[in-house]
């Protein structure tokens, strides 16, 4: 298995014996691809993240994770190494509130010098976009330049996956527009595999693939321009097309414009340009 696949096969989960939460889902990610995952909540796509570090043990299934065997937990401490998570809230990962210490704490709880963790920490710095920020009190940062840190924290070990579970809702429009673009060029620099839970659907369009869940279960993966336009399958699913699905949608049925949905705003543009 390459670097940065994710490959899960009839992963099944239950917290609570006779509820489960998985239900024998088969996904796969391929090394630096960009995958969104998105179902409204309670779908199961926070669980299914949370296997992918290993902060859920895995019941039924196989799942492995940049070629590591999810079900050993004697190579968990290893498949945390390979997979970063950003969480929804980045002030529950802060465990300094000085940025470059915060940041440089991935890479000296996974063996490196003093010294090799406060570089590995400037350079995350300065991959998301922070550099002169190693001294500052991330508690005085704005929402999205302390989801860039908590970002930092995760890219400075390195990994070879990166897992986002919601890690825009709590932040502005333009927080969400910092982080999106700092892990977008983050992948571009590093070939990082990117796994993105998000109920956010303007954020789904720019995956490369898109795996949709309901009811714990995967309804359908695909682009985003096949899934994302799918009404039916959203509706299913819990969700809205994105706004610009939507904007076509209204258009073609007052006559002003026909066929495939885009699901992004640049689509939109060059549609209605074209």
């Amino acid at each position: 298995m390459p670097e940065g696949t994710v490959e899960a096969r009839g992963v099944s989960h239950a917290y609570v014996p006779g509820r489960p939460d998985l239900r024998g889902v088969t996904l796969r990610a391929e090394a630096g691809e960009f995958l969104a995952v998105v179902g409204e909540n309670g779908s199961g796509k926070t669980t299914l993240a949370r296997h992918l570090n290993a902060l859920v043990p895995l019941q039924r299934g196989e799942l492995r994770v940049a070629g590591i065997d999810a079900s050993d937990p004697r190579r968990a401490w290893e498949l945390r190494r390979a997979c970063g998570m950003v969480f929804q809230s980045p002030e529950n990962q802060f465990v300094s509130s000085v940025a470059a210490e915060d940041v440089a704490f991935a890479p000296r709880n996974f063996g490196a010098t003093p010294d090799e963790a406060r570089a590995a920490a400037s350079r995350a710095l300065a991959a998301v976009g922070l550099s002169g920020f190693e001294r500052r009190d991330v508690h005085a940062l704005s929402g999205g330049q302390q989801q860039r840190v908590a970002l930092a924290g995760a890219l400075a070990a390195d990994p070879d996956v990166l897992v986002l579970d919601e890690a825009t809702s709590m932040i502005d429009p333009q927080g969400r527009d910092e982080l999106v673009r700092a892990v977008l060029l983050a992948r571009a620099r590093r070939g990082t595999t990117v796994v993105w839970i998000t109920h956010d659907m303007e954020l789904a369009a720019r995956a490369d693939r898109v795996a949709v869940m309901a009811a714990g279960e995967v309804l359908a993966v695909g682009r985003p321009e096949e899934l994302l336009s799918d009404r039916a399958l959203l509706e299913r699913a819990g969700l809205e097309p994105p706004l610009a699905a939507r904007v076509w949608e209204g258009l073609v049925a007052r006559g002003a414009a026909s066929g495939p949905a885009p699901v992004t705003v640049e689509g939109l543009v060059s549609a209605l340009c074209g």
